[in-house]
């Protein structure tokens, strides 16, 4: 039985080797989402464009312009004096952000009034214009705080000479420190790495069986296997394993990308990871088998691999979380062998997290896999007799 698994494991990787298609579809996915993501796709804000329009014209208004320079957040490129200016720079997309000192902004905060700063954000990308605002509060809220502490400072050191008394008592003053767990410095490719090896084993393993079935219907030589002593169990592992392989391989492969080329930590167990990879498997290796017994040719298997593929990445939560989406789309990807593996993954290398914490996961991997892989595997073996 195995010597004859062997022969076609064998068949199927000299086969792939060959064929260009085969050959693009296991080197240019992986290649292409590692660099995109990896570099391209960049959610970080930095150095945006702000326009910096100062109404008070005083020493306090200009700290404040230097506490957003030295934030490495914002990059001044426009000194609006009018109106009219500002909304020519928000229209022409030569700022992202404007900054207006109100007059009177020294005045008041010497006085211990309200004062205000107007913040205009573009809001064309929405996430973007978010994390600008959210920065631009953060720096204004700090620089109120430093004056409000230096004030007090000062009360508490005049109040002495003026009463001839001891110096009172220190007045409270309550401050908020955070601190970002896991991904301290808050970088993009960080979070977007690891969910690259989900995209990756599922687009590829799923096309690669899928048309690597069906090329065996267009040349005419599934019928020459099946004369052979060759049995449907011993085809389909004969099939899936090459692939369950390069799955493998490609985990390896977006591994040492990450750590060598990206500088993304891994902080749980590697085994454990490959492990997950060997569970998750079992579900794309069986969509990729129902794929192939739905479709003719391999155009046809390519496309239902991307109808396939496209709805399950949008809800595997790669890129929008799963918890802004509506109800029913939520309970929905509960359906979705990807959401699972991606938030294995992202623990894994993320938070280091253990068996401990990732077992529903993997026993959810391990009941979809099952289920897919042997639907598929009855479905391949009634359309083979």
């Amino acid at each position: 039985m195995w010597n004859r698994i062997l022969s076609i494991i064998r068949k199927e990787i000299i086969q792939t080797i060959k064929d260009p298609r085969m050959l693009a579809l296991l080197i240019g996915p992986p290649l292409l989402q590692l660099i995109l993501f990896g570099y391209a796709v960049n959610l970080d804000v930095e150095n945006a464009r702000m326009a910096w329009m100062d109404m008070d014209r005083t020493p306090a208004s200009r700290d404040l312009l230097d506490s957003f320079q030295s934030s490495g957040y914002f990059r001044v490129t426009a000194l609006p004096a009018s109106e009219s200016e500002v909304r020519s720079l928000m229209d022409h997309g030569k700022a992202q952000i404007v900054v207006r000192v109100l007059p009177g902004y020294s005045r008041d905060l010497l006085r211990g009034n309200n004062s205000s700063v107007q913040i205009l954000v573009d809001g064309t990308n929405s996430n973007t214009a978010a994390i600008v605002g959210s920065y631009a509060t953060q720096i204004i809220l700090a620089q109120a705080g430093r004056v409000l502490g230096d004030q007090q400072s000062a009360r508490r050191v005049s109040l002495p000479g003026k009463t001839g008394g001891s110096v009172p008592s220190v007045i409270p003053i309550l401050t908020a420190q955070s601190r970002i767990w896991f991904n301290p410095a808050l970088r993009s490719r960080v979070y977007f790495v690891p969910g690259v090896i989900v995209n990756i084993i599922a687009l590829v393993t799923i096309m690669l069986t899928s048309m690597s079935i069906v090329r065996e219907k267009e040349l005419g030589t599934m019928e020459q296997m099946m004369v052979t002593p060759v049995r449907p169990i011993e085809l389909i592992m004969g099939k899936l394993l090459p692939f369950a392989i390069v799955g493998v391989f490609e985990v390896v492969l977006v591994i040492i990308a990450a750590i060598l080329i990206f500088h993304v930590p891994i902080r749980g167990n590697i085994p454990l990871l490959f492990c997950s990879t060997l569970l998750f498997l079992l579900s794309t290796l069986g969509v990729g088998l129902f794929i192939s017994t739905i479709s003719r040719t391999q155009q046809q298997a390519m496309m239902s691999s991307f109808f396939f593929f496209l709805p399950a990445l949008l809800l595997s939560d790669f890129s929008f979380p799963i918890r802004n989406m509506p109800s029913v789309v939520q309970y929905l990807t509960y359906l979705n062998p990807l959401r699972y593996f991606m938030r294995i993954v992202r623990n894994l290398f993320l938070k280091g997290a253990g068996v401990e914490s990732l077992w529903p996961q993997m026993a959810a991997l391990f009941i979809f896999g099952i289920a897919i892989l042997s639907l598929s595997a009855l479905r391949f073996h009634k359309n083979l007799d």
